[in-house]
């Protein structure tokens, strides 16, 4: 990939990012109304906090997305492609096994609802964007797209899920989510291009 295909996507990225969490974080403050403004000038500046934050998530998402993409360079080298599409399944099995019963069960924390809704929700995004994905190329397109939206999504919000606040949770959720799926649905476009130049 050359640097100015890199830097197109990294800058459309912060884009989706920094719209995500405009609506996240609009949506928590109407749902919740966890902060209170004192005043206009609170109000206008609070949608470019916003604007920031999602502009670092997309960046986190893009540290993701890059590992993702040398995980998935050195996996299909050392292994076979079978063998290298079972690993991405049960390592998605299992990042959504943990995230839905095994911090509840194993690590004493006692949200279990909120838990398996999380993972709920993750694995429809998850479906919806793979679908998508092979529509628009083809089916080998499956695995490693469940794979990186489920899996290496997983992993990108342990830190948060730590927090033990589900606040925080959407508000990180869906600009990494938007981020996530917007970085693998380009991702055939952009190498598509970069072949035919």
């Amino acid at each position: 990939m050359s640097l100015r295909k890199w830097a197109r996507l990294f800058w459309k990225t912060m884009l989706v990012g920094a719209v995500g969490a405009v609506i996240a974080g609009l949506i928590l403050q109407f749902s919740t109304g966890t902060i209170e403004f004192k005043g206009t000038l609170d109000m206008l500046i609070y949608p470019l906090i916003l604007l920031g934050y999602g502009a670092l998530v997309s960046v986190y998402s893009q540290l993701g997305f890059f590992a993702y993409l040398t995980l998935n360079y050195m996996g299909n080298g050392v292994f076979k492609r079978k063998t290298w599409e079972y690993i991405q399944l049960v390592l998605s099995a299992l990042a959504l096994l943990e995230l839905m019963f095994f911090r509840t069960f194993v690590g004493g924390e006692h949200n279990l609802t909120w838990d398996v809704a999380l993972g709920i929700g993750i694995l429809t995004t998850a479906i919806i964007v793979t679908y998508f994905k092979v529509k628009l190329t083809n089916i080998r397109a499956l695995i490693p797209t469940m794979f990186f939206m489920l899996a290496v999504t997983i992993l990108e919000i342990i830190g948060v899920l730590k927090i033990g606040v589900n606040n925080a949770t959407v508000f990180i959720i869906i600009p990494l989510l938007a981020c996530n799926a917007y970085q693998i649905l380009i991702l055939h476009k952009v190498a598509k291009d970069e072949k035919k130049s």
